[in-house]
């Protein structure tokens, strides 16, 4: 069974470092290429979020004892046969396990421009994974009757 603590810190991860990833983002392309400081804490911070999702994805695979993910990429497609994320999402974060792997391997060679279309567009895909990670956890482990409630609020009966 999921450990619901373990998948609540990670996905809380995600988000604060999606927050740091707004925070250090110019508005355009151009102006993160130009000022290393804010690229590399883009880049960073999007390494960190990427890997809280794979860390997500593995620890709910491993939990369920899902067939085990060849590549990190795969890991979402597993997520996604199960039902926990949407095709969209999965359309959406697959492509972030490539990003990290050219960020944490060729760091000095990252197209800045590719950098700051994930900080933006990206974002967006991985507040989704969160989302329905989140939802999935609270229907499938913790049985809540209107997973779609915020934390706070009490289910409703239709």
């Amino acid at each position: 069974m999921v450990d619901v603590d373990v998948v609540t810190v990670k996905l809380a991860e995600i988000l604060d470092r999606l927050e740091r990833i707004r925070l250090h983002c110019p508005a355009d392309a151009e102006a993160l290429a130009t000022d290393r400081d804010a690229l590399e804490r883009v880049s960073f911070n999007l390494i960190l979020a990427v890997q809280a999702a794979l860390d997500v994805a593995s620890h709910v695979i491993a939990d369920e004892a899902w067939p085990p993910a060849a590549t990190l990429a795969e890991s979402f497609v597993r997520l996604h046969e199960r039902q926990v994320i949407s095709a969209q999402t999965l359309a959406g974060v697959r492509p972030a396990a490539s990003l990290r792997n050219i960020l944490t391997q060729m760091y000095s060679t990252v197209d800045p421009a590719k950098v700051h279309l994930a900080a933006t567009v990206g974002l967006a895909e991985l507040e989704r994974f969160a989302e329905e990670v989140g939802t999935w956890v609270r229907e499938r482990v913790l049985g809540e009757e209107d997973a779609t409630a915020a934390p706070d609020e009490p289910a409703t009966e239709g």
